[in-house]
């Protein structure tokens, strides 16, 4: 067994003692959390600009394509909603760590 987990001490640093290290960089929580924010925003942007774009196809001539652009629309609301999940639970995670 290890000393620092037969002695209950954590040996992941925190705070700005994680920049001290190479392999400790990699792993920061705050860059996570924001990725996961700015990645919801633009899974959100684009689900409007793609149910935009279904409701000016339902009165066209490409009524084929608009079966399509409901699915895309459902799917692209579907992985915003999962993106916003994970964004929150990292949030969390960054704020208790």
């Amino acid at each position: 067994m290890a000393p620092s987990a037969a002695s209950g001490v954590s040996s992941l640093p925190s705070g700005f003692a994680v920049f001290i290290t190479f392999p400790d960089l990699l792993f920061t929580f705050e860059f996570d959390a924001a990725y996961h924010c700015v990645a919801a925003l633009f899974y959100f942007g684009a689900s409007v600009l793609e149910a935009l774009v279904t409701i000016q196809l339902q009165d066209g001539f490409f009524y084929k394509y608009y079966h399509e652009n409901i699915s895309a629309v459902v799917f692209s609301y579907v992985a915003t909603l999962l993106y916003v999940v994970h964004a929150v639970f990292s949030l969390i995670r960054w704020k208790s760590s």
